[in-house]
Formats: structure tokens, sequence, C-alpha cells
């Protein structure tokens, strides 16, 4: 499923391709449980996205990698 999000560090508009049913979106934007929970094979870069827009290379340009 290809979901779009405003990024809340750049404000930038990006989209990502991520490997979830429209069950598990409906059931997260529900508020029917944790992200983690409702999407367990999702990873965790992509649950990030979903949840604030961040795409991995913003991340890393803004925090540095986790090593």
């Amino acid at each position: 499923m290809i979901i779009e999000r405003i990024s809340k560090l750049s404000g930038l508009t990006h989209a990502r391709e991520i490997a979830v049913t429209e069950e598990q979106y409906a059931r997260w934007q529900a508020n029917e449980g944790l992200i983690q929970d409702i999407m367990p094979d999702v990873s965790r870069e992509d649950r990030e996205f979903l949840i604030s827009g961040v795409t991995p290379e913003e991340w890393e340009a803004a925090y540095g990698s986790e090593t």
C-alpha cells in the first residue's frame, strides 16, 4: 500500500510503499491498539513513517545513525 505523510521534521510530503493490509491500516487509524501490535511485520522505519511522516533519510540527516 502506498501511503503519503507530511514529515514532522521537514514539512515535506513523502510517499512510501509499506507492506500493510487495508485492515491493519484501518485498525491503526481507528486507534484499536499500538502500531507495533497491529503491524508486527512492518519495519520500525516504516512504522515511524506512518506515525510522523519522517523518512529514514530524514531521520539519518537529523539525528545520525544508531551505531
